[in-house]
């Protein structure tokens, strides 16, 4: 895993996700286990979620799931809203928006119609967001996240 830093330097760790994981073994040898019972997320990696992680209103993901586009759209202002600095706006031109959003829509226009409705959905879902568009691209502001974060009890696998 690699990410770059504030100082434009890049730091790579070799992290372990997975710490353990149980398997509920089967009754019958013809049924065939698709996933863990359990699954133990390493310390380092679950210290990492709850320090950057932004949690997501389920609300939201059921009433944008039939659109891939307003689920990616959805995700990537509620992560990236709360980081712009504050009294620092960040312009985000249409066509870096297509390239992230727009795969398989070939003219821009048709990204542009496309993308204002979808995110008019996603806005709805997201009312605390400070988003403008016009027709240069989208003007993000510091903006609270959609729900707040939450503190996940930690359990550790069985020794």
């Amino acid at each position: 895993m690699a990410m770059t830093t504030a100082e434009d330097r890049a730091f790579q760790i070799n992290s372990q996700i997975v710490a353990a994981f149980e398997l509920l073994l089967a009754k019958d040898e013809k049924q065939r286990i698709l996933w863990p019972a359990t699954l133990y997320l390493s310390q380092d990696y679950f210290a990492s979620l709850q320090k950057h992680a932004v949690p997501l209103d389920e609300n939201a993901l059921s009433g944008l799931a039939h659109s891939a586009m307003a689920l990616d759209t959805y995700a990537w202002l509620a992560q990236r809203l709360h980081r712009v600095p504050r009294g620092e706006p960040q312009f985000v031109a249409w066509a870096a928006l297509k390239e992230q959003f727009g795969a398989g829509l070939g003219r821009m226009d048709h990204f542009k119609h496309k993308f204002r409705v979808v995110l008019g959905q996603v806005l709805a879902f997201h009312p605390r967001a400070k988003v403008v568009g016009d027709d240069r691209g989208l003007t993000l502001r510091n903006s609270p996240p959609p729900i707040a974060k939450k503190r996940f009890p930690v359990h550790n696998p069985p020794e």
